[in-house]
């Protein structure tokens, strides 16, 4: 029998002095790629709050947009393109009356139906660019899908301010497009999927498209590391990877700084359109079936897991698995270091879309 005075908490609950790098569970791999980036120590502390002028949170966006962007094209460089993808542009009109562009990526030659993945880039809403995600829908392109990649409206960055509901309404606006041309594009199905600040769209597309009874839009939703809480200047006890990974990758205050641009004043602060975390069972019920899939070293574990169960609750069909060893969407940013767990979250995200089809 395991005596509960001699168990060592995980991560920072049981030692408060772990960086990721001191972390025995960090996959050394993924050390090795992340340490000359400074990426392995603790993320530094921004110098606004939440209750900092708008500018000069503005502002802090914006530089953290020009990082984020170069180091994010550092760690995928070597990651080979996969050949044979066409691409396309396109350009629609929102229902705000804006302009919204769509990269179209789908397999060369192919003829008959392919399942269809809405994309929808992370940056917690706030900031980066559908191009930072090009070679993660290339890839997924690659292994036989059409993907929609929408360059939506960010609450910061240099596609900001547009706060809460702009980005939202755009990504529903990309579904409804992509709907609509079903035979257009050659698809048999529509997964909405996305990571970090893309998966928070991606659950509250279909948050949203239930609530205005369009789900026939929507076959699957596939939600990677989805940052869907907002309080992480108030971090909530029922979310403990909030403090057992604080600071690994991405910190409290670079999230608080997202959160802050996207919702400004907390005024949508439990609407679940804003942050999916607090969708009630009736907000979830009959929705199409999910995948959340987080990361252990990740602050916004507990979060995505939170989300999943309540899913399974609701009488959702809903699963998920959990990539140990890395951090905050490590799958995919170190791509390069851990090719394996890239193919396998490539490969599920294909497998789950196709499983899909009507």
């Amino acid at each position: 029998m395991i005596n509960p005075a001699t168990v060592t908490l995980p991560g920072r609950l049981g030692d408060p002095t772990l960086e990721m790098r001191t972390d025995p569970r960090s996959d050394p791999r993924m050390l090795a790629l992340f340490a000359p980036f400074g990426l392995d120590v603790a993320a530094a502390e921004l110098p606004v709050h939440r209750g900092s002028p708008l500018d000069d949170l503005l502002a802090t966006a914006l530089a953290a947009e020009q990082a984020f962007t170069g180091v994010f094209a550092a760690l995928l460089a070597g990651v080979p393109a996969v050949d044979g993808v066409d691409r396309s542009v396109e350009t629609v009109t929102g229902v705000d009356g804006n302009a919204i562009t769509l990269y179209v990526d789908r397999p060369s030659g192919t003829q008959g139906r392919l399942p269809g993945l809405l994309h929808l880039h992370g940056g917690g809403m706030a900031i980066l660019q559908a191009d930072t995600a090009a070679a993660w829908r290339n890839q997924l392109a690659g292994r036989g899908c059409v993907v929609v990649g929408v360059e939506f409206r960010n609450a910061g960055g240099a596609l900001g301010p547009h706060p809460f509901p702009a980005g939202l309404n755009d990504c529903a606006s990309a579904l409804d497009w992509m709907h609509d041309r079903r035979d257009e594009l050659g698809i048999s199905t529509i997964v909405v999927t996305g990571e970090s600040g893309g998966g928070n769209l991606s659950l509250a597309t279909a948050l949203k498209a239930k609530r205005e009874n369009r789900l026939d839009r929507i076959d699957g939703v596939y939600a990677q590391v989805p940052f869907i809480f907002g309080g992480y200047d108030d971090p909530d006890p029922a979310l403990p990877s909030l403090v057992e990974n604080e600071g690994y990758f991405i910190g409290p205050s670079v999230m608080t700084l997202m959160a802050s641009l996207y919702d400004p004043g907390g005024r949508h602060r439990t609407d679940p359109l804003a942050w999916p975390y607090f969708a009630t069972t009736d907000d979830l019920e009959g929705l199409p079936p999910h995948v959340i899939t987080t990361d252990e070293l990740d602050p916004l574990r507990d979060e995505g897991l939170a989300y999943l169960r309540a899913l399974q609750k609701a009488g959702v069909q809903a699963s998920g698995h959990v990539y140990n060893g890395v951090g905050h969407a490590g799958e995919l940013l170190a791509a390069a270091a851990v090719p394996d767990l890239f193919d396998r979250a490539v490969r599920d995200v294909v497998a789950f879309a196709h499983g899909t089809s009507r």
